[in-house]
């Protein structure tokens, strides 16, 4: 090779390593972009939450269990469909039983249930609107009471709620004092004018037996010597 030819070659080797130094590198994506770099469309959406059920709405409308009865003090709701100016949610049984309503005046409602409240309340109303359809539900239950004495954390009447059995009351009341005899707490109950004494199995009902965790009646005495 000519010497002209090897001045030009070694020129040019440099510029060409120049070159690819030059030339950028694309970069692979690092792990510390994590999820950031994922397509928008990847990202897991939570699903969405289905409407309740007409069903569902139904049953939360439901007044409570009609074999409850109404008594002196509770509160109730009168609905009247379609009818605002009859509908009261607030209303207070009197002493005497009754409730007073626009239209029908004084109505009996202790000793019976919502749904027969609604019944004889729609025969009254029926005077006044036509097809009048109303709906009765407890707001809180006030005429139910049991009571307790002896050796109880605070003794005197309770308010009773559905269900409510001897060691539900006797929590209620703050529990038993150190000195109660657990041996012989007792129930007094009247049945068919009747006073009858249970004896209570505390210990053993307090173990888990629920067959000696006695339900009460309205009016039961819950006595802890």
């Amino acid at each position: 090779m000519k010497p002209g030819s090897l001045l030009v070659v070694a020129l040019l080797i440099p510029a060409f390593f120049c070159s690819a130094q030059d030339k950028p590198i694309q970069d692979k994506p690092s792990s510390d972009q994590g999820t950031d770099a994922l397509p928008a469309q990847t990202a897991a959406t939570p699903p969405a939450q289905s409407a309740p059920t007409p069903a569902a709405q139904d049953a939360a409308k439901q007044p409570m269990d009609d074999s409850y009865v109404i008594g002196e003090f509770d509160s109730i709701s009168v609905l009247v469909w379609k009818e605002e100016g009859l509908t009261d949610k607030g209303l207070m049984v009197r002493p005497d039983g009754m409730i007073s309503l626009p239209l029908i005046g004084d109505i009996k409602a202790s000793g019976k249930t919502p749904m027969q409240l609604a019944k004889d309340i729609e025969e009254q109303l029926k005077k006044f609107i036509q097809d009048p359809n109303v709906t009765v539900s407890l707001n809180q239950v006030n005429s139910k009471k049991v009571y307790l004495m002896g050796e109880i954390g605070k003794m005197g009447p309770i308010m009773m709620t559905p269900g409510m059995t001897l060691l539900e009351a006797i929590g209620t009341a703050g529990g038993l004092t150190p000195f109660a005899n657990t041996k012989k707490i007792y129930i007094l109950r009247t049945v068919g004018g009747k006073q009858q004494k249970i004896l209570v199995q505390y210990k053993k009902a307090l173990k888990g037996d629920l067959s000696l965790n006695l339900t009460l009646n309205q009016g039961d005495t819950i006595v802890v010597p």
